[in-house]
């Protein structure tokens, strides 16, 4: 790329619109114009949008399609997006996508949106991806290839050596792994949704595969083969025609409740007629197997050293990896600079939709109220600051060692999170928020808690005498159905996000429900929760399931919280250890976290068993690989909770906060 084509600009219209649904929605292909989740909704009642963006300043000329090499010699497809008359050098924003960089080209994209307000945008065909050289494997060549692009950009003559980093889900994920690397040039990232970064790419969770969203992403986004032009072709042709050419294989149309239930599931995506992805390798490999380590992602051994806005949901998953790495990058960070300059934003929204909110918010079934937040502002002010403004300390930190403290990002709360039931934004300095009592509550039955009729019980008072324990059968043949939650990516709306009405679940004999009385007060349990079982089986192996409900006053029960814990993964991930029948052990169950704020009236209720269908992957209960099985064993499993075996969850109560 030439001197003379970084400053020969044309003017070319932008105009406004929701960026996140059409081209940094990272669940699917950005180019189907879909979206897996359920996107939060609006109530007929005339409710107002969302925030607008604000105009920019300048019409902006995209030049398309040039070849950037990497240190290897592969070259990566990137399109510039620039601001017409902009005083140079421009700060630069990179977008780097593994869902192709042609639908940032419509007029509403965010690429389009920053580059009117001043900023050089680039966005990126990741290795493999689409237009670019090379072969793609999922996230294992990110670090290198961020660190070498943001290298490339910010030696530009037109740039002003600060690279921002922008995008959501994988486009954050990427984000998180080139933090690490800790180019003197990346000054700030905007990662949305970006928790996949942290735990295995989201597929693994507490042991379990996360079967529908790996299905839905595998199949409509994880194809390792497309359509390319020949290398070498001009680049005059390769303009001519590449709106011609759609490189990624179409999937066709599928009957998702039949893949879900293919057994052996590693066989699902074959069975289902994708083109050749990854997911073999992701579910095959154990979590804690060493394979995972040349994939890159994010360990608690990595230093950082980039300022970072994190945004996500409470209904999306991966929440509770967000916040965790809220506080890694400033644990781990190299200077004050990055220590002092992490941020996080919580909607109550699902993936990727924060954006979208409405002043009247329903996720699922659930009207969280007016969940509206100006992001769009928040965003401008964060890249502005460290782009172009005081964040650099002047001179930018990355030259010759100017300015490597930079200065605070003022004026923003360190923490900002959607408090869902009293259904307004609160703010904090740090995670868990100041003022968290971790208290628990214990479970109480006859030994007949299955189902919601059932006689079990929630109290903060733990059993002071022997209580029978709860036994449920669980069949994986009949798995508990997934309905609504923290999901993600699923490709298809017979498995959304969100809160619903779990009452079909909470009928089944194989579920034991606990509830609490009516409160008399309001409690908000904000933070992360856990949930300790005393446990035990007539299988080998099985899993453990957990949901958090608030029931409100006329019975309806909303799924707020879940998790899974797989049994032979209960002293970690690096060993594994098979149940004895007739042996009780302690299972640990990570409930994410959440900020909900209990109402008077509501009352607090647990929902335990060993499946949710198809969002997890259903536990054959032999002890075996699980993923190249077809046979099963229907398991026996029980819950104690009596005295030395006391079963309780451990909710984070917020008793008090700085004004």
């Amino acid at each position: 790329m030439t001197d003379h084509y970084a400053t020969d600009r044309r003017p070319h219209p932008i105009s406004l619109a929701i960026a996140l649904l059409l081209s940094a929605v990272a669940c699917v292909p950005a180019d189907t114009g879909s979206q897996a989740g359920s996107a939060p909704t609006a109530t007929p009642e005339d409710a107002e949008g969302p925030f607008p963006r604000p105009e920019g300043t300048y019409d902006v000329r995209l030049d398309p399609t040039y070849m950037v090499p990497m240190r290897d010699g592969v070259r990566l497809a990137t399109d510039f997006y620039f601001p017409v008359g902009a005083p140079e050098p421009l700060p630069v924003i990179q977008i780097r996508t593994p869902y192709s960089k042609m639908p940032h080209r419509r007029e509403n994209s965010a690429a389009r949106w920053f580059a009117s307000h001043g900023f050089a945008v680039a966005v990126q065909d990741m290795r493999g991806r689409y237009q670019s050289e090379g072969e793609y494997f999922v996230s294992r060549d990110d670090r290198r290839d961020g660190y070498d692009m943001v290298s490339w950009l910010a030696g530009q003559p037109w740039a002003n050596g600060r690279v921002g980093t922008y995008g959501c889900s994988y486009l954050g994920e990427n984000q998180m792994q080139l933090a690490a690397t800790r180019n003197p040039n990346h000054a700030a990232a905007l990662p949305q949704a970006a928790g996949g970064s942290l735990r295995y790419f989201g597929v693994i969770f507490g042991g379990a595969t996360e079967l529908a969203a790996s299905l839905g992403w595998f199949r409509g986004a994880g194809t390792k083969v497309f359509y390319r032009i020949p290398p070498g072709t001009p680049r005059d042709v390769v303009l001519q025609v590449e709106e011609m050419i759609n490189p990624a294989p179409n999937p066709g149309e599928l009957d998702f409740q039949a893949a879900w239930r293919t057994l052996p599931y590693i066989d699902m995506l074959k069975a289902a007629g994708a083109p050749p992805t990854d997911f073999e390798a992701f579910v095959s490999h154990e979590p804690g197997d060493p394979w995972w380590d040349h994939i890159g992602y994010v360990n608690d051994e990595d230093r950082f050293d980039v300022p970072a806005l994190h945004v996500n949901s409470w209904y999306d998953l991966g929440v509770s990896e967000t916040l965790k790495l809220f506080n890694l990058l400033s644990d781990n960070a190299e200077s004050d600079r990055g220590r002092n300059n992490q941020f996080a934003i919580i909607s109550p929204t699902d993936h990727c939709t924060s954006e979208i909110a409405t002043s009247r918010t329903v996720v699922g079934e659930r009207d969280l109220g007016d969940a509206r937040l100006d992001y769009w502002n928040i965003y401008l002010r964060w890249f502005d600051h460290w782009l172009r403004g005081d964040g650099a300390g002047g001179e930018y930190a990355g030259a010759a060692g100017a300015g490597t403290e930079g200065a605070d990002f003022e004026g923003m709360p360190r923490l900002q999170y959607y408090l869902m039931g009293a259904n307004e934004w609160r703010s904090a300095d740090s995670w868990p928020v100041e003022g968290t009592e971790f208290r628990p509550m214990y479970l109480h039955s006859e030994g007949n808690a299955n189902t919601r009729d059932g006689d079990g019980r929630l109290s903060w008072e733990a059993p002071a005498t022997d209580q029978p324990a709860d036994v449920f059968v669980y069949d994986p043949d009949d798995p508990v159905p997934t309905i609504g939650g923290p999901v993600c990516c699923t490709g298809t709306a017979e498995a959304p996000a969100g809160g619903f009405d779990q009452s079909a679940v909470e009928d089944r004999d194989d579920v034991l429900v606990y509830t609490s009385e009516p409160l008399t007060d309001a409690l908000e349990v904000t933070g992360p929760i856990e949930l300790v079982l005393h446990v035990s089986s007539d299988a080998r192996d099985t899993d453990f399931v957990a949901k958090l409900v608030d029931v409100q006053p006329d019975g309806t029960p909303v799924n707020v919280q879940e998790g899974i814990q797989r049994a032979r993964y209960r002293e970690g991930y690096g060993r594994k250890i098979w149940m004895e029948e007739g042996e009780v052990y302690e299972v640990r169950i990570d409930l994410q976290a959440t900020a909900n704020q209990f109402l008077p009236g509501h009352r607090i209720r647990l929902e335990v068993t060993s499946s949710s269908f198809p969002r997890w992957e259903r536990n054959l209960n032999t002890g075996g690989n699980n993923y190249d099985e077809t046979e099963w064993v229907i398991a026996r499993n029980t819950v104690h909770h009596s005295p030395g075996r006391l079963s309780h969850v451990v909710l984070p109560v917020v008793t008090a906060q700085k004004e």
